[in-house]
């Protein structure tokens, strides 16, 4: 029983360390729908990876790489607006996602676990993926941090002072895609989106700097893991969405310590 808590908190611990940061990007750039699109991305990716034999996180990474590939070239070449395009991807790839599903039998049983995550199974390969993708994520994301904040201040002065726009965009949008597959055994590929935006949302009613920001955004999204964790545990409730529940709980203390005079 104590390594199995371990294996838990451990797992959601390094999910909340890797989201943080990212989600603080997400709500600067005001892409708030972009984690859960990629998210529905990544229902298909699961049925992907079942039925070509790699298993459900490299599928879900796959998808998650083609959605954002295909998101940047709409970006870039459609007359559709990108919240348009989003919308279209997002909701095409669940309905095909969910048919996927349906139709194998080996995902068709443990659907709601990935969908809504189960963290109390966590393994040991899972407690990897987490650890190993989220080692890759942060280390992307601290060599792209100062554009990624010069973008978000500004795009056409961050361009004119140099720095590759489109291409640091694109290396973002892998590295979202990374984090969910990573994930998706803790919250599920449904709610990663919501681990991604509340803390780092909460985090902006505490902290002064970007760099502020993206420490409380891990500290919240931990404290949410472990409070979830818990009482997913005393009450016997479903882990991924007490965790989140517990996130909006913490956002909303956070704007009552903003009001404070």
């Amino acid at each position: 029983m104590d390594e199995f808590l371990i294996r838990a908190f451990l797992a959601g611990l390094g999910v909340a360390l890797v989201a943080g940061p990212l989600g603080c990007v997400v709500v600067w750039r005001r892409m708030a729908y972009f984690g859960d699109a990629l998210a529905h991305g990544g229902v298909a990716g699961l049925a992907l990876g079942v039925l070509i034999g790699l298993g459900p996180q490299p599928g879900v990474l796959i998808a998650g790489l083609l959605f954002a590939l295909l998101l940047a070239f709409f970006e870039r070449q459609s007359r559709l607006a990108g919240d348009t395009a989003l919308g279209i991807l997002s909701h095409s790839a669940l309905a095909i996602g969910l048919i996927a599903a349906a139709l194998v039998p080996a995902l068709r049983n443990d659907l709601m676990g990935y969908l809504f995550g189960d963290l109390l199974a966590v393994s040991r390969i899972d407690l990897g993926w987490v650890w190993g993708g989220g080692a890759i994520v942060l280390a992307g994301l601290a060599l792209l941090w100062r554009p990624l904040v010069a973008i978000a201040i500004d795009a056409d002065l961050a361009r004119v002072e140099g720095v590759a726009v489109d291409r640091v965009r694109l290396a973002f949008l892998v590295l979202v895609a990374l984090a969910v597959a990573a994930a998706m055994k803790v919250v599920g590929v449904l709610l990663v989106g919501a681990l991604l935006i509340i803390p780092a949302a909460a985090a902006r009613n505490l902290a002064r700097s970007p760099e502020g920001m993206a420490g409380w955004a891990a500290l919240l999204g931990a404290l949410a893991i472990g409070l979830g964790l818990a009482a997913s545990l005393l009450y016997d409730l479903p882990t991924g969405p007490a965790v989140v529940a517990v996130a909006g709980i913490l956002f909303l203390a956070t704007l009552a310590v903003r009001r404070r005079p």
